[in-house]
């Protein structure tokens, strides 16, 4: 349950190398041009009328999403700014000659066998022809319950989720945890829904199915394929928890002993399928009970064929990027441009920049940290940090519904914030990874493989805290309750978020409501459920949890009025933390800011007052443009607001707002004091 402040599946947050380009040093003026973009504002638009667009309305207007893109705005260009450093970085790895085994060696060989794309075309379906071969050997229940087990250890896994983590109740000892899983649309309302929006989708769906089978060499039954699939797959679906579901932590928190759980299982022998896995443990952890109870049943009802048509569909699907141009094409119009609205695909090169994060993230985040992230950044960033946690330890101190007994327990938590900035004090080594210039699908089992074995290794161990989820290019940062954790990953810590050169009202606006925000998260519907040491574990007292939740129940209702597109509307439930942590974090990072000289003062800088320019900052951090395909997908599964209600829902909840833009009681979105939102 990490809370980053942007969703991951939109290729993270993104960056720009400012704070080490000179050319931004030149004159006061340069330096002003650069912090804050006035030209794109629309002052046709009042501050208290729709202060996003006041911010960003001519943006909005002028600018056209690139077609390679499902979205576009700050976060976009900076994440594609960082994906040439990291390209820079391991096209000069690629062509060097490192000693075999070298972080250089590894990122560049594996970078190199993803560009080849020419050996990849000649070997075809090659490459997945020993797992298919596996699947059409299966011939019974048995035979498929030990091939989607002993598979992980191989990179070739299915139908089961799980993985090492902190016991929720017991965060020093690491579990077994497992997941729903079974289903490859985004979630279960893609199989259930029956509009026509929804129905359109399931049938370009099969279609897609049909041409992997039809591509893999099996057309004279790929339409029944893909037939059985979606059934399959609906049946699985409908043993999933919503999202909203998803984010109750006690809800998900199901403790068994293997041989209870194996009782609700009957069809599946889960000591077996244990054993398989590589684990020997005599308890295990559910998040979702309901899918491998019917999981067990449709292993029992459905024929073996079925499960062996999945199962291949399964293995190309997800082999797919790394197979020929058709494969990649195919998985392209379906995910990419049905699901998401992206028009062309995205270079080769910048997928393969992706690949390597993903599956060498500790050795490429090296070779980056040592080119673009300086200590001076470390330190400053852990002054603000320093700054928003003093500033939210007075907040709490002054909160006015909550007992002194839970303040107690809160302070102590708060104070208790591990703070992780930059990257990783412990690099993983890979030392098991084999890496040659020329087998990119071998490349990605051999660290697939790697990454497993490290992850059931931490079974029987304590807990490392120390631990890093994500890579340092990462233009992200998370709160994580199991480790009672800040993180702030180096790419994060570049302009537009966090630049030396800037005023403390943008640096405070930007970088400060994403300090304030992670922190934040720690007292939101879910993270305030855990303890100073990471517990999931009841600190509040009785009347204070239900003062708690009726401030909650009224910010859930209030983003539950936002409505874009045909007039769909934001999920309160689903959003509820983000939201919670996006007003907590501005007004902490706004307080902070307050503590500064420039925001004691009222000097104005390109005619705005320090107090205008911290809105302002904000507001511009989040500028960007969605499909209406990717917003749609959006709307069902992220649990962050869209970008203009994570600017409005926030700032017309704030006096100092109002006070800043002199905004009238007649304004639009104006909101009366007695009613405004606040927990925190």
């Amino acid at each position: 349950m990490k809370k980053s402040i942007f969703l991951p599946a939109a290729a993270l947050l993104f960056l720009a190398a400012c704070q080490n380009d000179k050319s931004h040093q030149a004159t006061e003026a340069d330096q002003r041009t650069v912090f804050f973009d006035t030209a794109g504002m629309d002052t046709t638009v009042k501050p208290g009328d729709n202060f996003f667009l006041y911010a960003n309305g001519k943006w909005v207007k002028n600018t056209e999403i690139p077609k390679t893109e499902t979205g576009w705005g700050s976060f976009y260009t900076l994440y594609n700014d960082n994906l040439k450093n990291l390209k820079g970085i391991l096209e000069h790895a690629a062509k060097g000659n490192a000693a075999k085994g070298t972080a250089e060696q590894k990122v560049g060989d594996f970078y190199a066998s993803g560009m080849d794309s020419t050996t990849i075309e000649k070997l075809g379906i090659e490459p997945i022809k020993p797992l298919l071969s596996k699947i059409d050997a299966i011939k019974n229940d048995k035979d498929l319950i030990n091939f989607i087990a002993e598979g992980f250890k191989n990179a070739e896994g299915d139908l089961l989720s799980f993985s090492v983590e902190p016991d929720d109740k017991m965060s020093s000892k690491n579990a077994l945890i497992f997941y729903q899983s079974g289903i490859n649309l985004p979630e279960r309302s893609y199989y259930l829904d029956q509009d026509d929006k929804a129905k359109k989708i399931r049938t370009q769906y099969q279609a897609y199915i049909s041409k992997i089978f039809t591509l893999a060499g099996d057309s004279a039954n790929a339409a029944k394929y893909a037939t059985d699939i979606l059934k399959l797959e609906t049946a699985l679906a409908q043993s999933h928890f919503t999202p909203v579901e998803q984010r109750d932590p006690q809800k998900n928190y199901n403790k068994f002993a293997v041989a209870d759980f194996q009782k609700q299982i009957p069809n599946i022998d889960l000591k077996a399928v244990l054993s398989k896995l590589g684990v020997n443990v005599d308890t295990i952890i559910v998040r979702q009970p309901k899918y491998y109870i019917a999981l067990a049943n449709l292993i029992k009802s459905q024929p073996i064929e079925i499960w062996k048509e999945k199962l291949k569909f399964d293995a190309l699907n997800e082999s797919s990027y790394a197979l020929t141009q058709k494969f990649r094409d195919a998985r392209f119009e379906f995910f990419d441009k049905t699901l998401s609205g992206r028009q062309s695909q995205t270079e080769r090169w910048k997928s393969m920049v992706n690949n390597a994060d993903r599956n060498l993230g500790d050795l490429l985040g090296q070779l980056y940290a040592e080119q673009y992230f300086k200590p001076e950044a470390k330190k400053r960033m852990l002054e603000l940090v320093n700054n928003l946690q003093r500033v939210y330890e007075q907040r709490i101190k002054n909160l006015d519904w909550m007992s002194a007994e839970t303040k107690k327990k809160a302070l102590e938590k708060l104070n208790a914030f591990v703070k992780k900035i930059g990257y990783t004090d412990k690099w993983k080594k890979y030392d098991d990874v084999e890496i040659s210039k020329s087998t990119f699908f071998a490349n990605l089992q051999s660290a697939q493989k790697n990454a497993y074995k490290e992850m059931i290794n931490k079974l029987g161990k304590a807990v490392d805290k120390s631990e890093w989820f994500m890579t340092p290019p990462t233009v992200n940062a998370y709160y994580n309750p199991a480790y009672n954790e800040i993180v702030f990953p180096a790419g994060i810590l570049q302009f537009p978020f966090f630049a030396f050169n800037a005023d403390d009202a943008i640096n405070y606006g930007a970088i400060g409501a994403v300090i304030g925000h992670e922190m934040t998260h720690g007292f939101d519907d879910q993270g305030r459920q855990y303890d100073a040491v990471g517990n999931l574990k009841e600190w509040w007292t009785k009347d204070d949890a239900a003062k708690f939740k009726t401030k909650a129940d009224k910010v859930e209702k209030f983003y539950s009025n936002f409505a874009l597109l045909d007039n769909q509307h934001v999920n309160g439930a689903l959003t509820l933390g983000e939201n919670l942590a996006d007003i907590g974090g501005l007004n902490i990072a706004y307080d902070a800011f307050k503590l500064t000289e420039q925001g004691k003062g009222d000097k104005k800088i390109d005619g705005f007052t320090p107090d205008q320019r911290f809105f302002l900052s904000f507001a511009q951090v989040w500028r960007i443009k969605n499909k209406d395909e990717r917003m749609r997908m959006r709307l069902k599964t992220d649990p962050h607001s869209p970008e203009m209600f994570r600017v409005n829902g926030p700032v017309y909840n704030m006096e100092a707002f109002y006070k800043a833009f002199n905004v009238p009681a007649t304004a639009k979105m104006y909101i009366a004091p007695a009613n405004r939102l606040g927990v925190w």
